[in-house]
């Protein structure tokens, strides 16, 4: 193989995998918000986060369309989101969090929303014309889901005694995961150096800001706990994500070559 064929070979690595990193986020957290269909509090809650998970679904279709276009040998957006193993998963630990009761289904979203927007920003201007023009169609459906997300913070913060102590209890909780947002592999790194990807260290610094503000204006303590969890981004999970993975993937395993 060619000197020039290795580099283009080793930079469709870097970039396929840093293509995972994103949108397995959103194939995830779709996933979870599915299990959630005719279970919200409300009917139009309950639509609302439906409409979320099919817009994150229809981000991840996008991704994983591009990415089978990368790698060609007659690879799907199937193969890409149901026939991989677990490690070969590369979204973070907070979007696999079990859906414990609705504080933890808006914390959960919340967080990862003011990220997603934030990320989704910057990915416009990616060199990658691609990954650029997904960004600039996603970043409007998620921008109404950062609206949504922070919305509910403040009605459970500022309503009821219960409604403020079960969310507060979801933010200290997943208050842990947050950090692994702005950790960089060795694909981001690459990535980044090429102007394909986000530098995601220099988000964070606004990601807490615009968390505290909002938290604080829902009369919700901001957490003060420093130890975080991570591993998801190189593909080390919760003892959660093996049971989505199950569910996710058993029609297409069961039944080979089925179509989504």
């Amino acid at each position: 193989m060619k000197k020039s064929q290795k580099l283009k070979q080793m930079k469709n690595n870097h970039l396929v995998k840093y293509i995972l990193g994103i949108a397995d986020n959103s194939l995830i957290l779709g996933q979870r918000l599915g299990e959630l269909c005719g279970h919200g509090p409300a009917l139009e809650t309950d639509i609302a986060l439906t409409n979320i998970s099919l817009d994150l679904l229809g981000q991840t279709r996008n991704y994983y369309q591009y990415i089978a276009k990368i790698v060609g040998d007659d690879k799907t957006e199937d193969d890409i989101a149901f026939l991989r193993t677990e490690r070969e998963y590369l979204n973070v630990l907070l979007v696999e969090q079990p859906n414990q009761h609705f504080g933890y289904v808006i914390a959960r979203q919340f967080y990862f929303d003011v990220y997603h927007y934030l990320l989704l920003q910057k990915l416009q201007s990616s060199s990658d014309e691609t990954l650029a023009a997904i960004a600039t169609k996603s970043i409007k459906e998620v921008s109404y889901h950062q609206r949504f997300s922070s919305d509910w913070i403040k009605r459970l913060g500022d309503g009821t005694s219960e409604s403020h102590d079960k969310i507060q209890t979801a933010i200290n909780d997943l208050w842990a995961y947050t950090d692994e947002l702005f950790e960089v592999t060795e694909d981001d790194s690459q990535m980044n150096t090429m102007g394909v990807g986000v530098d995601v260290t220099e988000l964070k610094a606004e990601y807490y800001a615009r968390v505290s503000e909002v938290l604080k204006e829902a009369t919700i303590e901001v957490p003060e706990n420093q130890y975080f969890k991570k591993g998801g981004k190189i593909g080390i999970h919760s003892e959660h994500m093996g049971y989505i993975l199950a569910d996710l993937q058993f029609m297409q395993r069961t039944y080979p070559n089925m179509k989504w």
